[in-house]
C-alpha cells in the first residue's frame, strides 16, 4: 500500500491533465523545477555561510606588532580666541 503501482500513477497524470490541462502541465513542471533549483542553491549557500561563520569564530592569531605611532597633535590656531573678560567694557567701574 506504500508504493503506487502503474496503474495508480496513469490515473492521477489522468486527473492532472482534466484539471489543469495539457498546456499548463508543462509549464507548471518547469516552474516546480525552478523553484527546487533556487532552493538548492540557496540551501548551499546558507551552508556556505555557517562554514564561513565557524571559521571566522576559530582563534586567529594577531597580526604582528607593529610600532607605535606617535598620537596626532591637535591642530592649533594661530591666533587664540579672545577670553571672556578681554575687549568688553568693565561694567563696575
Amino acid at each position: 500500500m506504500g508504493s503506487l503501482g502503474g496503474w495508480e500513477i496513469v490515473i492521477i497524470i489522468g486527473v492532472l491533465v482534466l484539471l489543469f490541462g495539457a498546456k499548463k502541465l508543462p509549464d507548471m513542471a518547469r516552474s516546480v523545477g525552478q523553484s527546487a533549483r533556487v532552493f538548492k542553491g540557496e540551501m548551499k549557500g546558507m551552508k556556505s555561510d555557517d562554514e564561513a561563520r565557524d571559521a571566522g569564530a576559530a582563534p586567529q592569531t594577531p597580526p604582528a606588532s607593529l610600532p607605535p605611532t606617535p598620537p596626532a597633535a591637535a591642530p592649533q590656531a594661530e591666533n587664540p580666541a579672545p577670553s571672556s573678560t578681554q575687549g568688553r567694557p568693565d561694567s563696575t567701574n
